[in-house]
């Protein structure tokens, strides 16, 4: 990357100590406390850098984060934004070390899976500004972070899982619209079989991934994590081994992550993906045509959400406008769009999903609608923000041993419920 003076890397904690402390003696007050930026100006009419954690690094990622702090310092006169790139697997631990400092960004950009730490370290405080954001109504629940029932994040954008479908093969087979019920999706599996194709790709790695992708359907079976119950886990279980065993899914799906199954559907191998709208371009590559339709799940199910947390620095001295930053870029309809463009992800608002650039696209705009007909919270709220990556590793390990048939559906289920329900407990 070219030498920028709006991006640096992330400073020692050391460092980032004495910032704070200059900053402490350059500037009047936090925005939360009578900070003259809630105007949309710089406090006192001095210069004020607005500093933003992220880790992104790509070159459409890294252009569109510059073109909203364009618009933004346009609109903000002697505001400028700064960002500071730090690697994913260094965020957390960078921000929690920080706020044990008492500084830190005025706005982080963060995974889900960092929420709950973040937030017992004090490094992101309740967002409890959020109810007063004129347009808090855009967004759909399953788009905002929980830490035991208190709002910690809210999500500008997603990503999430679809039914990808092959549609040449469906018209090969005689099949005139994708699947809206299990009894469909079966029997359609069941022609694609005859015809000498597999049914459907799934991940069956052991781990995070699988329990993201098996919640659509064992949530779908009536399974709740606030009353976790064997018998929609066993049910599960033995919809899945079944079909592996009429040839629906092959059983190799054990050691697939997200990207082999869908290099298997693109290949022409496949009437069916359960992947994510981060594959566009890859689909792009298929010599037949494809389409992508929610996945056929009853009223209890439900598709969980993945992608960055946004939020601001507990020790940030410009809180109002660092809330004005979140709401004029990633969670307002232009900031939203820019992101689809330059990200690839799915826009949270509703209005924003509506949009033409998303509604005219027979892809995007399927998406767009599982966000708000289907969409979940990631991490489920219903788990113990203490035991998030403890039960979904475990939720994972299972979706992968019952693909495996390394056991019958009641024993599996029982095992887990054994190992899951401590993980439960408030």
């Amino acid at each position: 990357m070219k030498h920028n003076p709006r991006w640096r890397p992330f400073m020692g904690v050391a460092a980032l100590a004495t910032a704070g402390a200059l900053a402490l003696s350059a500037c009047s007050g936090s925005g939360s406390n009578g900070d003259p930026s809630s105007s949309g100006e710089a406090p006192g009419g001095e210069d004020v850098t607005l500093t933003v954690w992220h880790y992104y690094n790509t070159d459409g990622q890294v252009a569109t984060l510059e073109k909203m702090a364009d618009a933004f310092e346009a609109a903000h006169p002697g505001v400028s934004v700064e960002y500071e790139y730090i690697p994913v697997d260094q965020m957390t631990t960078k921000a929690v070390t920080a706020a044990g400092a008492k500084t830190g960004p005025d706005v982080l950009v963060f995974g889900a899976s960092g929420t709950y730490d973040l937030s017992q370290s004090g490094a992101i405080e309740p967002m409890d500004w959020f109810d007063s954001f004129a347009d808090a109504g855009q967004f759909p629940d399953g788009a905002k972070q929980y830490v035991d029932g208190t709002l910690y994040g809210v999500q500008g954008f997603v990503n999430l899982l679809g039914l990808w479908y092959n549609q040449d093969l469906m018209t090969e087979l005689g099949i005139a619209a994708p699947p809206t019920t299990m009894d469909e999706l079966e029997a359609d599996m069941a022609k694609a079989v005859a015809a000498g194709k597999e049914g459907i790709t799934l991940t069956g790695k052991p781990g995070l991934e699988s329990q993201w992708q098996g919640f659509p359907w064992f949530t779908s079976n009536g399974f709740s994590y606030g009353d976790a119950q064997a018998a929609p886990m066993a049910k599960t279980y033995a919809q899945l081994q079944s079909w592996v065993d009429k040839g629906y899914l092959s059983k190799e799906a054990t050691t697939w992550d997200q990207t082999i199954p869908f290099q298997e559907f693109a290949a022409g191998n496949s009437l069916f993906a359960v992947n994510g709208n981060w594959q566009i371009a890859a689909a792009q590559e298929a010599s037949f045509s494809y389409g992508v339709s929610l996945l056929p799940l009853t009223s209890d199910g439900g598709i969980l959400l993945g992608g960055e947390v946004q939020n601001i620095g507990a020790f940030s001295e410009h809180k109002d406008l660092a809330e004005q930053y979140l709401e004029e870029t990633f969670f307002s309809t232009a900031g939203q769009l820019d992101l689809l463009s330059g990200f690839g992800a799915i826009p949270t608002r509703a209005d924003a999903a509506a949009d033409s650039a998303i509604s005219s696209d027979p892809i995007l705009s399927v998406f767009a609608d599982i966000v708000q007909k289907q969409g979940r919270p990631s991490p489920s709220p219903q788990v113990p923000s203490k035991n998030v990556n403890a039960v979904e590793t475990l939720m994972g390990d299972y979706w992968s041993k019952a693909i495996a048939k390394s056991g019958s559906p009641d024993q599996l289920a029982d095992e887990l419920m054994t190992q899951l329900t401590p993980l439960l407990q408030k």
